[in-house]
């Protein structure tokens, strides 16, 4: 009998209509929600990114281990505590480090390292989707989170009813006892103060915008976590079955780098007067004209590895051999050249300076060094399939250690220094950062032009509640202050 017509056979159901929803998500995603909403400050880094984290990472780790039965296996394990640790650690940089941009990449990289949290072993899909998977679940979650709390509130007990009534007269009872209380204590009134912010309309919007999208968060993470999709078993995608369209191009490859390398150490040894005589370039422009050419190789170079190591033929012994010869020499060559870009950007930076995007630029290289590392030791035995989520933690790794150093404070030491040295200092650039160069400024800059900079790096700043207590910013405050 034949099958019917792909247009007459019947639509499967979605699969939030599929997957049941268990009891403890709604209680943990609403509570999650509550306590992003009353501690995290929007506007800039504070202590209460930190809190807000842990609030969702308890929230799902205890939602998933009540929707299991007592001695069913729980999907998390010891990587899964690893890539949870870093995520909580990029967030804590914003009780520590008051610079916006520096923070911004700390969410992004916990965003990243959360969702593998959450996903554990590969799966099937490709590691964008590992990368993004609570995000991209907690929009697909949205109707399989709706119809629970349909039916919690059709439920006939009408438990929706008693907990919106127990709601409302807490919120009358406080709403009456804590502004008398508060006139008739002075101290308590100061308690109440920093606890409790001004409940304009900004607030409670904002609030509510926290509250859904923490919420989500923790019901995507849970929505993945009920049904996972199927998990990546094998480490042998599909490759070609001949050599040569692999061997030829990176053979030629290799010994392009090789003589660029070669030429390399010509002028390591002649020096920079070689450079400058055979270029007609000074050392600056030398360095600017070739580092972001470099750049574009070591990404290209990486690239291309990447595609080797997962379809060029590893069958047999030859195959393998030739893939560990080919591939190690591109990898160490490479580094090589990351350290040849590293050198042009560091003589472009004595030059004329260093700034947020060229200190950036710099750790991505060494990044990619790292990368090229991990390749290497990849050829060892010839699988590859851990090394995407090591690059990834490399690269998380990278950040946290970048935010540990403090990079405004290093780029206001390295300027420093080359005006101790003679070189002019930008300090309207250096007034541009944020309260983590306050301490380097006000030890180092002379008078008045140390507080010319520092009044203008003050000027934003507001004072904090507890939830947006930050280190950096409390230490400036402390300060003193001259004419300008």
């Amino acid at each position: 009998m034949a099958a019917p017509p792909v247009l007459m056979r019947p639509v499967p159901p979605p699969k939030s209509a599929v997957v049941p929803l268990p009891p403890a998500v709604l209680p943990a995603a609403g509570l999650a929600g509550v306590a992003a909403a009353l501690v995290l400050p929007v506007d800039r880094p504070g202590v209460g990114w930190l809190l807000a984290g842990l609030a969702v990472t308890l929230a799902v780790f205890f939602a998933d281990r009540r929707s299991r039965e007592d001695g069913e296996p729980g999907p998390f394990t010891w990587g899964s505590a690893g890539w949870a640790f870093l995520t909580l650690a990029l967030l804590a940089m914003g009780a520590v480090r008051a610079s916006g941009w520096l923070f911004v990449l700390c969410v992004l990289g916990a965003v990243v390292t959360g969702s593998l949290a959450v996903v554990g072993k590969r799966t099937v899909n490709s590691v964008v989707y590992d990368m993004l998977a609570v995000p991209l679940e907690a929009l697909r979650a949205v109707p399989w989170a709706g119809r629970g709390v349909g039916r919690f509130a059709a439920r006939r007990d009408g438990v929706a009813r008693r907990i919106g009534l127990a709601a409302l007269a807490t919120a009358a009872l406080v709403a009456v006892f804590v502004p008398l209380l508060a006139s008739a204590d002075a101290a308590f009134a100061a308690v109440v103060n920093a606890v409790i912010p001004d409940l304009s309309l900004d607030v409670l919007v904002r609030w509510c915008c926290v509250f859904a999208v923490f919420a989500l968060l923790v019901a995507g993470a849970c929505y993945f976590l009920a049904a996972p999709p199927h998990r990546a078993h094998t480490d042998r995608p599909y490759r070609t079955k001949h050599g040569l369209e692999w061997t030829v191009p990176l053979t030629v490859l290799v010994f392009l780098f090789s003589v660029f390398v070669g030429v390399r150490l010509v002028v390591l040894f002649g020096g920079t007067g070689y450079v400058l005589r055979t270029s007609n370039l000074t050392s600056a422009e030398y360095a600017r004209g070739g580092f972001w050419q470099l750049c574009a190789v070591t990404v290209l170079t990486l690239a291309i590895v990447a595609a080797a190591l997962r379809w060029a033929p590893n069958v047999t012994k030859a195959d393998r051999l030739r893939q560990r010869i080919l591939l190690g020499a591109l990898s160490a060559l490479s580094l090589v050249l990351v350290g040849s870009a590293l050198s042009r950007m560091w003589t472009y930076q004595e030059a004329y300076g260093f700034t947020v995007l060229r200190l950036l630029v710099e750790v991505c290289e060494l990044w990619f060094g790292a990368v090229f590392v991990l390749v290497l030791a990849s050829l060892v035995k010839l699988r590859s399939a851990w090394l995407p989520r090591a690059a990834i933690g490399t690269a998380a790794a990278a950040l946290l250690v970048l935010a540990v150093l403090d990079p405004e404070r290093l780029i206001a030491e390295a300027n420093l220094d080359r005006a101790a040295a003679g070189k002019p200092l930008d300090h309207h650039y250096l007034a541009g950062f944020s309260t983590d160069v306050v301490p380097v400024v006000s030890a180092r800059l002379p008078e008045p032009l140390r507080t010319c900079v520092l009044r203008q790096v003050l000027a934003g700043d507001a004072p904090d509640g507890w939830p947006a207590w930050n280190l950096s910013r409390s230490n400036a405050r402390d300060v003193t202050l001259g004419n300008c």
